[in-house]
């Protein structure tokens, strides 16, 4: 049986019915495997896309490019960003499934104090930018531990360490993508009726030809207020390498000097507006003011109320929770305005050209920590905390490093339909298209498939754009951004869905991702059994109605109340 006849067949035949005889096909090479579904990209998406799959039944493969699953919340470090409501709603039952999941492992396997233990919105690090700052090996057992009675069951193949290389397409279908194992080398052929690209940086959409978009893009076809007047498509926001670090007082645990660490210490950015002088500093640009900014650094925990500790920003532990002797001290996750990379981009058309961006950015991240150590100004006078010490513990790397960067900005897919700051920002609606006094929401779209919320918050870009930092209010999740304009059996799970530049910005957070890839694990098991494809879902309205049924179902939150500004956060 050949690839497009395994297609063809997979259109008008849910594939599990038949994969057995397939897999026997002595016609098939040895390094080909074959699901119902494959899924690109191992990250909060992806392990979302896979967990809706498995659970209707489909036969799973997902790849993913490091040691952990998780992306965001584990290879890259960073604990959750979310919303306002967030313990309460707007959220998937299988996104809160997994927070709650986190409380429960630290209570069942870490020495909590009774008063932490009897927390019900316990945050392990009281960090101050997440009501769940956790470390990122919790994530990765959490998520594994979801996955699991699926992986046991064969529903689910995890492929790792392993990145795409190339695809086959007919048409406007893709019919194999071949992956290869970074261990080994070795390359596998991959077939099913549906990819799921859920890469950081929407890495197949070019290796498959699905039209796609990069940066930002004009004001003149976007129509948004904060859109540059000339399209950038290099024009990227910042990337982060990030770091956890402890400070143990009476010890010296200063790094050598970094390469690049001149450079890094005596740089000040060229922004528009105006960066507030040197980066490695403890002034910074305010976000949404674009104004100078003092912040505070002290591990001692000494600073004033009223002045911002950096230290307490993503702390991931807070040894006050734990009994005496568990940690020497807190831990810090290190994800700040000092260390955002802004001089070059992840992605292009030369590899080699963003693998030195990484290598720099990485060289950025570790100057940042010695400038810490040993030139920074302290409240005492003093200069630099020599006791700061790296955590490779927490990072899961030798170097205490993240293992991965930390992705704001993807490739787009050109999708049926775009989200704009139109139909979200808060000032765009009410100052451009009428918006009406207790409108509290963003635009309704009849092809909701989840909900979300956050500023859209777009840092310093590599066109030498400071903070696009503006209010959007909570919005829903539009089928027709989930869907490419041409490509028939291409999706997208992560940061790769139809927004643009600006309202990336808000869409591009943990549960957002979360629920694009859940919606989509939803709609490729949806299709599998109507025997349709999604864009003929989103076009019929029976078709719609009776998946978004089935999104509820599987809870799914659809909508926001109107009167949500007056619910208790």
């Amino acid at each position: 049986m050949n690839r497009r006849a395994f297609l063809s067949l997979s259109a008008v035949t849910p594939l599990a019915s038949w994969l057995p005889a397939f897999a026997e096909d002595r016609t098939r090479p040895p390094n080909e495997l074959a699901a119902d579904v494959v899924i690109v990209g191992g990250g909060v998406g992806g392990v979302a896309c896979a967990l809706a799959a498995a659970r209707n039944g489909l036969k799973v493969i997902l790849t993913e490019k490091y040691e952990w699953i998780g992306g965001q919340l584990t290879s890259q470090a960073v604990p959750p960003d979310e919303h306002a409501w967030i313990e309460k709603q707007g959220c998937t039952r299988a996104y809160r499934s997994f927070r709650d999941k986190v409380r429960d492992f630290y209570r069942r396997n870490y020495p909590l104090t009774d008063a932490a233990k009897a927390l019900p919105a316990l945050n392990p690090g009281n960090g101050t930018v997440s009501k769940l700052c956790h470390e990122p090996r919790v994530a990765v057992a959490v998520l594994l531990e979801m996955l699991a009675p699926h992986l046991s069951a064969g529903r689910i193949r995890l492929l790792r360490p392993c990145v795409p290389v190339r695809a086959e397409i007919a048409r406007d279908e893709v019919t194999a993508v071949v992956v290869q194992q970074l261990d080994s080398g070795r390359e596998i052929t991959l077939v099913a009726p549906y990819f799921v690209d859920a890469t950081e940086t929407g890495d197949l959409l070019p290796l498959t030809r699905t039209e796609f978009v990069t940066g930002a893009e004009a004001r003149r076809d976007t129509h948004e207020p904060h859109a540059p007047g000339e399209a950038g498509p290099d024009n990227h926001q910042a990337f982060t390498w990030c770091f956890a670090i402890d400070h143990v007082p009476d010890a010296d645990h200063t790094i050598p000097e970094p390469p690049g660490y001149k450079f890094w210490r005596d740089y000040v950015p060229r922004m528009k507006p105006e960066w507030a002088g040197n980066l490695l500093s403890w002034t910074t640009t305010h976000p949404i003011t674009v104004k100078p900014r003092k912040m505070g650094f002290d591990p001692g925990l000494k600073l004033p109320k009223e002045v911002p500790n950096l230290w307490t920003y993503r702390r991931l532990v807070d040894r006050g929770l734990f009994t005496p002797g568990t940690y020497p001290g807190d831990i810090c996750l290190v994800n700040w305005p000092q260390n955002d990379y802004w001089l070059g981009n992840l992605y292009g058309d030369r590899p080699e050209v963003a693998t030195e961006h990484q290598r720099r950015a990485r060289d950025l991240s570790l100057s940042l920590l010695h400038w810490m150590q040993t030139e920074a100004p302290r409240p005492d006078g003093k200069h630099g905390w020599k006791g700061l010490r790296l955590r490779p513990e927490i990072t899961g790397t030798e170097d205490g490093l993240a293992m991965a960067p930390y992705v704001r900005e993807s490739r787009r897919i050109k999708a049926l339909f775009t989200v704009t700051e139109n139909h979200v920002g808060a000032d765009a609606r009410a100052k451009k298209l009428g918006r009406k006094p207790g409108e509290f929401t963003a635009e309704k779209f009849a092809d909701s498939v989840g909900i979300g919320s956050y500023r859209i918050d777009l840092h310093p870009s590599s066109g030498g754009d400071n903070y696009i930092d503006v209010s959007s209010l909570p919005f829903q999740i539009p089928l027709g951004s989930l869907i490419p304009v041409r490509v028939e059996n291409l999706l997208p799970a992560c940061k790769n869905i139809g927004t643009t530049h600006i309202t990336n910005g808000c869409y591009r957070l943990h549960p957002v991702e979360w629920n694009v890839g859940e919606a989509v694990g939803e709609l490729v098991a949806f299709c599998l059994a109507r025997k349709r494809v999604p864009r003929q879902v989103r076009k019929d309205d029976a078709l719609r109605q009776d998946f978004q049924a089935a999104l509820t179902k599987a809870g799914f939150e659809l909508d926001w109340p109107e009167d949500i500004a007056k619910t208790p956060r």
